[in-house]
């Protein structure tokens, strides 16, 4: 493993299984992770109206200066890897970008009707700014074009069908072992996880691994049918780069 700590942004939107995929790198011993660290300022800055948002925002740092010099400093605990679970539309046009530089970036996705479906219980009106899929793009354009090859891109379908295979491959992208330890973990809560898990993580706290995929093709009322127009073609952007 290389001296310099791996600071890994895994860049997704929401209903992703970001929180799941957290678990997963939070299993292993080398490795510290964090719960969406922008969330706050995001909230605070936006006003928008999610679930707890008064307390995330009195509970969490809401100067986003000060959350990148936590995620660029020392690693936690002195561990060698730093996984920080971002959500993309957290990023707010005015926030820095220099601070990027210092991160190995990686995207999760999702098949976008199946995360409208699931986002609509949260949100029950969500604009495309609120799935993160143009934020993602950008992102992932910006990265490509200061490193000059895409980032690794993984499929939320293809984790689950099959965690040990891709995750071995996403650990290969960020220049570390792939770890056997990432493909269970204990249920329940964790100190890791964001004041907004009460609202947000009712499944997942009571999950020990990634769960096997469910299909299906959910129906979405008129608005999140145009929303589905919209995201379509920013998720089939990123999932040409998938790894698998």
């Amino acid at each position: 493993m290389p001296d310099q700590p791996l600071r890994l942004a895994m860049w997704s939107g929401p209903r992703n299984i970001s929180t799941a995929l957290m678990r997963s790198w939070g299993s292993r011993r080398d490795t510290f992770v964090c719960d969406e660290p922008l969330y706050a300022h995001y909230l605070a800055e936006t006003g928008l109206a999610h679930p707890g948002a008064e307390e995330v925002i009195t509970h969490h740092e809401t100067d986003w200066r000060r959350v990148v010099e936590w995620l660029t400093g020392p690693v936690p605990e002195g561990r060698r890897i730093f996984y920080q679970k971002q959500m993309s539309h957290h990023l707010l046009p005015h926030v820095g970008r220099d601070w990027l530089a210092g991160l190995t970036h990686a995207f999760l996705i999702r098949r976008p009707r199946q995360m409208l479906a699931s986002l609509a219980k949260f949100l029950p009106r969500p604009t495309l700014a609120d799935t993160g899929l143009p934020q993602q793009v950008e992102l992932f354009k910006w990265v490509e074009r200061r490193t000059g090859r895409p980032a690794a891109v993984v499929d939320s379908r293809d984790i689950l069908e099959n965690p040990r295979q891709v995750l071995s491959r996403l650990c290969d992208s960020a220049g570390v072992p792939f770890d056997e330890a990432m493909l269970s973990w204990q249920p329940g809560p964790r100190e890791t996880d964001g004041i907004w898990a009460k609202h947000w993580y009712a499944e997942v706290v009571n999950t020990t691994t990634f769960r096997p995929y469910r299909g299906g093709e959910p129906a979405l009322d008129d608005h999140l049918a145009g929303l589905l127009e919209q995201c379509q073609p920013l998720y089939d952007a990123l999932y040409r780069h998938r790894i698998v």
